[in-house]
């Protein structure tokens, strides 16, 4: 059993109030272990949760979104857009809005099951994309929490990190730092071309290595500090990310420490549509 990690960042300037909070029994999808790893360190690996058969057409779909992404960065001028690089890392965000299938499995049963144990009975998915980490060039990616990026109310929302191809601590999978995320949101610094960050060296000891093989999920908290390490292997290390958040969960936009100057309502339909309602599975269309 993992200890809760030290980390010293303060708050971010938003985060006034916060009470972590997790689902009640009984649990639909997930046992009742899962769930109290999660609640205590803000994550649990679960394994095995879809075969070649399901996965393998995805893929196929995804690496065409990956493709069409990677062939923009080798156009641009330095092969990098935003924190996207060619040779280190593509993201491909926004697939269900393009893909029935994708948007078929972002409402299926297994991810409208964790939904409903770890956040309620009312949920909408709020954003997903494909993250493929290259060989050419290993870069790790900054310690960070979800909600360090972009700022979303209720704060604590589901991220489900699915690894499409076997997610080892050699070619990239996720690494968290337990217990932290019943603090809520901390300040993070923008590290470029890294991205936000949290921290850049916290105690060794603190760490966990979440390793999981194609198929499986890691479930964690937007409020877990997290990243993953370069790829030091000759093949990709993809994954396809979703993130789950209760039903009118809006995005604030400013610039800290300033108060926000908007709020953005996470409800485009073309991508942030019902996956659970009043407790039931929604049937995405």
């Amino acid at each position: 059993m993992p200890s809760a990690a030290t980390v010293d960042p303060p708050r971010h300037p938003w985060n006034a109030s916060f009470s972590w909070r997790v689902g009640e029994p009984p649990f639909r999808q997930l046992t009742d272990a899962q769930v109290e790893q999660f609640d205590r360190d803000g994550f649990v690996v679960v394994p095995d949760v879809f075969d070649a058969d399901l996965l393998d057409p995805l893929v196929a779909e995804i690496d065409e979104a990956i493709a069409t992404v990677d062939a923009l960065l080798e156009q641009s001028e330095d092969g990098r857009i935003a924190i996207a690089e060619s040779g280190a890392i593509t993201f491909a965000p926004h697939l269900v809005a393009r893909s029935s299938q994708l948007r078929a499995f972002a409402a299926g049963p297994f991810f409208a099951g964790v939904c409903h144990d770890l956040i309620g009975p009312d949920v909408n998915l709020y954003w997903d994309q494909a993250v493929y980490k290259k060989h050419q060039k290993p870069r790790r990616f900054p310690w960070h929490q979800d909600n360090g990026y972009a700022y979303v109310e209720p704060q604590q929302y589901l991220t489900c990190w699915l690894a499409l191809t076997d997610a080892t601590a050699e070619n990239g999978c996720p690494r968290v730092l337990p217990g932290v995320h019943r603090q809520g949101t901390l300040a993070h610094t923008y590290r470029d071309p890294l991205g936000f960050e949290l921290v850049q060296t916290p105690d060794p000891d603190d760490v966990v290595v979440a390793e999981v093989s194609a198929g499986g999920v890691v479930l964690f908290s937007s409020l877990t500090p997290h990243l993953t390490g370069p790829n030091h292997t000759d093949e990709v290390r993809k994954a396809y990310i979703l993130q789950y958040a209760p039903t009118g969960a809006e995005v604030l936009v400013g610039d800290p420490p300033s108060p926000p100057r908007s709020r953005q309502r996470a409800d485009a339909p073309d991508r942030q549509f019902p996956v659970v309602r009043d407790g039931h599975s929604v049937v995405a269309k």
